[in-house]
């Protein structure tokens, strides 16, 4: 059925909906604004958006808010940090760097679907030192090799 995450509403957000899937294929929850005015976001401009919610997740997974992709079409609205990070040890409340690459200003208003929430699970890796740059060249014997950007032709 999917992993048990604890939420809790923070004061004076009790009128949200809850984050919730919108379609029986969704991959992610919709995130609603809980500011108490709108706020007008300005072409260039960002602001850190709250969502009202703040969630307990079990060790192991990840929650990563994305953006909506009608909202980046229509209005050219996006977030900073897609996908932003929340970890499962943060119980603070989650909010979203919203930001207008559109040509008018945009205007944020209470209850709107802003952004999108994803679980994941994660894996903690353990990185293993090499001794020197010929030793690590020596391990890219992948067909790609070290090549960085563009190495592909592509």
């Amino acid at each position: 059925m999917g992993i048990a995450v604890s939420i809790v509403r923070l004061p004076g957000a009790e009128d949200l909906p809850m984050p919730a899937y919108m379609s029986g294929g969704a991959s992610g929850m919709d995130l609603c604004a809980a500011v108490t005015e709108s706020v007008v976001i300005r072409p260039g401009r960002f602001s850190l958006i709250p969502t009202g919610i703040r969630i307990s997740l079990p060790d192991g997974y990840e929650a990563q808010i994305r953006p909506r992709s009608g909202l980046a079409l229509k209005h050219g609205v996006t977030l900073l940090n897609a996908p932003g990070t929340i970890d499962a040890d943060y119980r603070g409340e989650i909010s979203v760097i919203a930001v207008n690459f559109g040509r008018r200003p945009f205007a944020v208003t209470r209850g709107m679907r802003i952004a999108q929430m994803v679980f994941c699970k994660v894996e903690r890796a353990r990185l293993n030192e090499l001794g020197t740059v010929r030793e690590f060249e020596e391990t890219c014997g992948t067909e790609r090799g070290c090549g960085g950007f563009g190495h592909t032709g592509v």
